[in-house]
């Protein structure tokens, strides 16, 4: 397939707003329900499937091309299996958990960050380092570090907030609450919004995290007409290096703050506490108690949440005003958004894959949510440092429960049950895990059904663009964009 070049003509604005017929945004959602847990991370080694060609789909006949086809044109079966046969296929020591073992995994990422800190502080010195240079490129590498010891704390964390941490609830939410608020995580305000985005992965009205554009939505936002979207061939890599790196810089604070990229059904909470609220305005964000992410049950936890976060602003403050602001700054700021980096990379390519579908609210049960994700490798720092959080996040979306060290014996206990329905893409380990971030956002521009779908399969979206990748979008006839 070929891609081009040139920049696209710029199309007339949309003249009413128009809907896909296929993509309803009211439908209930699945009988399938979810189980009820609390939303983990962990690690595995995997192997990227093969990609189907485009231009072979494209000499297919027609009456042959109703079959449901991914972005890179590659059959796309719906799963087949229950949750129970996931269950059944993990040995049982694999849901066990270990309170001293998670614990020893915070002394160990603690002991990192403090070490770090005490070595550059002592020992990166202009006594010891006369040149300017060279000491800034060595703190340079701290923020590195840090950001990533930080990340596996954030981790850690995050394993509270599934209680995989360990069997106590108490100690669970405890550890959990001390290390994202040291890392102004508001840990009880994401654990609620983390739980809701497990129990409706990939559902087009109900989850909470990277929720892809509709085609409407994307037209509507870049100034196309809906139906000519087909026609659109351009290569724009500085404007998508451009929004990576605000997504990167700004994603997790933005998304706390405002619920980007989180659904924006809020008029159905079911308190009436979503009236009128929007995702961006202010009112839908993780700090609030009104916010309707919450319901009322939620919102003493919501006010420890931010208790936590005063707490360590507070100890940030008086480290700035007694030892000095760029200290602050290089000590903690920088590699804060190294942390805020690598979180938002590590969910945004668990969620966006040129593979992967979404499914609207009538055709989504828990089962094909789950599925709607991937794994990936990032070695030795996936592995060790973030304690596999990238490695196995498919296991992570059926059973959250299951402790990290033992994700990597269940994923592959899964992988038979689920079959053609694992995906995984390992190619080039950290390097194409680098990579992949650059791809999916070229790649995964806004989600609608294949062309010509019926029935079911019109509810079941994949990704499209208008960069000439993958299958084309699909060809809209003029009377249905006044439809």
């Amino acid at each position: 397939m070929s891609t081009s070049t040139a920049l696209p003509q710029r199309r007339a604005p949309m003249q009413r707003n128009i809907t896909v017929d296929s993509v309803p945004s009211t439908s209930p959602s699945s009988a399938a329900g979810s189980p009820n847990e609390s939303p983990v991370a962990s690690a595995s080694s995997t192997s990227l499937s093969s990609l189907g060609s485009v231009e072979d789909f494209q000499q297919q006949p027609k009456q042959q091309q109703q079959q449901l086809l991914d972005t890179y044109g590659n059959e796309f079966k719906l799963p087949d299996y229950t949750i129970k046969d996931i269950r059944d296929a993990i040995p049982k020591h694999c849901f066990e958990r270990s309170g001293l073992r998670g614990l020893s995994y915070v002394a160990r990422d603690v002991a990192l960050m403090a070490g770090t800190f005490y070595l550059f502080n002592t020992y990166c010195t202009p006594a010891n380092v006369p040149s300017y240079a060279l000491r800034a490129a060595l703190w340079t590498g701290y923020t590195f570090l840090q950001g990533l010891f930080g990340t596996g704390l954030w981790v850690l964390a995050h394993e509270c907030g599934h209680q995989s941490f360990s069997p106590s609830k108490t100690l669970n939410d405890t550890v959990g609450w001390f290390a994202h608020s040291a890392l102004l995580v508001p840990y009880f305000s994401w654990k609620i919004s983390h739980g809701k985005h497990h129990k409706a992965t990939g559902n087009m009205e109900r989850d909470m995290v990277f929720l892809p554009r509709t085609r409407e939505e994307h037209a509507s936002r870049m100034g196309y007409v809906l139906h000519e979207m087909h026609e659109l061939m351009e290569e724009t890599p500085l404007y998508t290096a451009t929004m990576l790196i605000g997504q990167q810089l700004i994603g997790w604070p933005w998304y706390l703050l405002g619920n980007v990229t989180g659904h924006d059904q809020h008029e159905r909470q079911a308190e009436g506490k979503g009236q009128g609220r929007k995702n961006g305005n202010g009112s839908v964000n993780h700090f609030l108690p009104s916010s309707p992410l919450y319901e009322r049950k939620d919102e003493k936890l919501i006010l420890l949440s931010d208790l936590g976060l005063l707490i360590t602003g507070s100890i940030l403050a008086f480290v700035g005003k007694n030892f000095g602001w760029w200290n602050l700054t290089v000590w903690y700021i920088f590699p804060y958004l190294w942390v805020n980096h690598w979180l938002v990379a590590i969910t945004y390519l668990q969620h966006t894959d040129p593979s992967l579908p979404h499914y609207t609210g009538s055709s989504w049960n828990f089962t094909r949510g789950a599925a709607a994700t991937i794994d990936r490798e990032f070695g030795f720092i996936g592995r060790h440092l973030f304690h596999g959080i990238i490695e196995t996040h498919v296991l992570h979306h059926y059973i959250s429960t299951i402790p990290f060290y033992h994700a990597d014996e269940a994923t592959e206990a899964i992988k038979p049950i689920m079959g053609q329905h694992y995906r995984s893409d390992v190619e080039g380990g950290p390097v194409g895990f680098i990579r992949a971030l650059y791809k999916s956002a070229r790649w995964c521009q806004w989600v609608e059904p294949n062309e010509g779908a019926k029935g079911e399969n019109s509810q079941v979206l994949f990704f499209r663009n208008t960069n000439g990748l993958g299958l084309p979008p699909a060809k809209m006839e003029q009377e249905q964009k006044s439809r």
